[in-house]
């Protein structure tokens, strides 16, 4: 299975640790796209490391992180700097979403 996390505020980064890690030990993949207060998210080293598992890939809307004052520079490489269309692809290629 293919999982789909939107992550449109930074309030639950244990949730969102806890269900990426789940679903990735689990054998699934899991696709984030994190915008608006999600950007916030990007300073922490934690929500970072995710985009280091195996099975997870990580777009940020760049748009977003501009409007929040998030250098989006930092990212590492596995990332993807985009827009609202990785969100949309990734609707279209996972099987589930979830909105935190």
């Amino acid at each position: 299975m293919k999982l789909g996390i939107l992550v449109n505020t930074d309030k639950h980064l244990e949730a969102l640790l806890g269900l990426t890690t789940k679903a990735v030990d689990r054998g699934h993949e899991v696709v984030i796209f994190v915008m608006d207060d999600g950007t916030l998210l990007l300073k922490e080293k934690k929500f970072l490391g995710l985009a280091e598992l195996e099975d997870v890939t990580m777009s940020v809307c760049e748009h977003s992180a501009q409007g929040y004052g998030v250098d989006s520079d930092f990212l590492l490489e596995r990332n993807i700097r985009g827009s609202q269309l990785n969100n949309a692809i990734m609707n279209n290629v996972t099987d589930r979403v979830i909105v935190l």
